[in-house]
């Protein structure tokens, strides 16, 4: 297909529903998902095809195969005249374009716009529809970069190509982090490859630091794709000493290699509420917030843990009863007993829940004295301006993710909002933007869990801090609904789950009309960009991450194709 050449033209529709565009070029030659874009007059007017559909002009055409009883040329004028095919578009933006280039009346109004007479053209929602019979063309590249930006700008990132013409499509950095974000898709749809391309353009950008909470060991180091058996390279391989990787737990080693440093955690950093937020991984009873609330009260919010895991449990002293000679056996002084008939507690409430932590009293990573302030360090690099990949090592367990990647963002989260409060109102340096990326995100933004964890305040309300959340998960639906609602940038692969992609829709207009294209992408090569952070929703091609896209995310390009050098002349 020549480029601009039209498509269709404009048969019906309006803003609550659909455009109706009849095709005028074989039905095989536009896709669903297509770029679209309806001149007229002084307006350009931008959408989606969401549907195609058969028609025809009376039913009996359709039915009878004329072309076998008729001569093929007097068949196929037949058909042009009563078999048709219609598009449904999915209005999105209009430009206001101006009068024609050349005339004196595009002259003026450029006047009055460096003037200032009239406002800067920049696309906006459609409010008003085109005239019948308005013609309609894909998306040019210079369309897709005035919605998307420019290649080459700074900011912009690409983050894949359309469909039918391979055009670049942009994602704007710089807008990107100043909200949530979500990377969505089914397992085995490349989801962590998509994770890796957008970290990598963060990374470059370099207009925020980057904290990857890795449950399994993905994205710092070399790994090897379960489907090629080819080698995948790790972020840190790429950037080096920018990327600083992070081991749990003293003398940890991931994937073979050594991270640059480890982090331990203090007892006395652990909190009553950190242990909550394990009530159902621990199975925890109904009576914990009661001993929790005495520990703390007994011993202080530092010292409960370290002193609480020292107690014994179950041990018992013989003393003499003065007045019969008897034998009793009554609770040592240092048990766990003595110390809840001492203040109150339920005895067998707090040997239950001793019992219950071993799992947290015998970690590892937990220590008393750790060798060095490693949180202090993981903080310490983000505000340098480096990024940190968290590798949880052989620690993968559900228990060990969610306690570590909880106590850690809240210290983090505290930090920086103390330096963005001590920003605006005593005038110190502005801190670095913070992306906390977050695998398996239902693990910890649930419904159950989302009141209990750092995370869900981090998305409602730490953005005015400059610290958002990237979430990384193969079932939204399973995600609390009023997180999702914080997410400005939404990135989904294929999804099969009529709950998944209705959670992944939510809150976004023309959501139903998006519902099929979101079940219908190819796993593995395409994905749908949604939400706020883009300009309108678009299926595209995703990058492959590849040594190509390495060199082209670095200025290092190859020999181009001759493909790509006839394409660049407009070939």
């Amino acid at each position: 297909m020549n480029k601009n050449q039209p498509i269709g033209y404009l048969v019906g529709g309006g803003l609550k529903e659909s455009f109706r565009v009849r095709l005028t070029v074989p039905s095989q030659e536009v896709q669903e998902g297509a770029f679209t874009v309806i001149r007229s007059g002084d307006w350009q007017y931008y959408g989606i095809v969401t549907d195609i559909q058969l028609g025809a002009t009376d039913p009996r055409f359709a039915d009878e195969q004329t072309e076998m009883r008729l001569p093929p040329a007097l068949a196929q004028a037949l058909h042009g005249q009563t078999l048709y095919t219609n598009l449904e578009v999915l209005p999105t933006l209009m430009l206001d374009r101006g009068p024609e280039p050349g005339t004196p009346e595009h002259a003026n109004w450029q006047k009055a716009i460096k003037a200032g007479l009239r406002d800067e053209p920049r696309p906006r929602p459609v409010k008003n529809v085109p005239p019948h019979h308005a013609e309609v063309t894909l998306a040019s590249e210079g369309d897709i970069a005035e919605i998307f930006g420019k290649v080459g700008e700074k900011g912009n990132f690409v983050i894949g190509s359309t469909r039918e013409q391979d055009h670049p499509v942009c994602i704007d950095l710089s807008k990107f982090v100043q909200r949530s974000s979500g990377v969505f898709g089914a397992t085995g749809t490349g989801k962590s490859f998509l994770t890796r391309i957008i970290l990598a353009g963060l990374i470059n950008y370099n207009a925020a630091s980057v904290l990857v909470l890795d449950m399994h060991n993905e994205y710092g180091f070399d790994d090897t794709a379960t489907d090629t058996n080819k080698t995948v390279p790790g972020l840190k391989t790429k950037f080096g000493s920018r990327v600083q990787v992070v081991g749990l737990g003293a003398g940890t080693n991931i994937r073979g290699a050594n991270p640059d440093f480890h982090l331990e955690i203090a007892m006395s950093e652990i909190q009553s509420s950190d242990v909550l937020m394990l009530t159902r991984t621990l199975n925890l009873r109904e009576t914990t917030p009661t001993v929790l609330d005495a520990l703390v009260r007994t011993f202080g919010p530092r010292e409960w843990f370290s002193t609480y895991k020292n107690m014994l449990n179950g041990a018992t002293i013989e003393v003499e009863d003065e007045r019969t000679g008897k034998i009793n056996k009554v609770p040592a002084p240092e048990s766990i007993a003595a110390w809840a008939l001492e203040n109150g507690v339920n005895v067998m409430a707090a040997e239950a829940l001793h019992s219950k932590l071993g799992r947290l009293f015998n970690a590892p990573y937990i220590s008393e004295r750790p060798a060095a302030d490693s949180v202090k360090q993981v903080i310490d690099n983000l505000d340098g301006g480096k990024h940190v990949i968290l590798s949880f090592g052989k620690f993968d367990s559900d228990l060990d993710y969610l306690l570590v990647s909880n106590l850690l963002t809240r210290k983090i989260s505290a930090v920086w909002e103390q330096r963005v409060n001590n920003f605006r109102t005593h005038g110190k340096e502005e801190p670095r933007h913070l992306i906390l990326v977050v695998e398996e995100a239902h693990k910890l933004l649930n419904r159950e869990m989302a009141a209990q964890t750092t995370f869900a305040t981090i998305a409602r309300e730490m953005r005015k801090y400059y610290v958002t959340l990237m979430i990384v998960d193969q079932r939204p639906s399973q995600i609390y609904d009023e997180v999702m609602s914080q997410l400005g940038t939404r990135i989904s692969g294929w999804l099969g789950d009529d709950d998944d992609i209705r959670a992944v829709l939510s809150g976004l207009a023309g959501r139903e009309a998006l519902r099929g294209m979101l079940a219908r992408l190819q796993p593995k090569e395409e994905v749908l960009l949604l939400g706020w952070g883009v300009p309108m929703p678009l299926p595209v091609k995703s990058r492959r991450y590849d040594e190509r896209f390495w060199q082209e995310l670095k200025g290092k390009k190859g020999k181009r194709s001759e493909a790509e050098t006839l394409k660049e002349l407009g070939f």
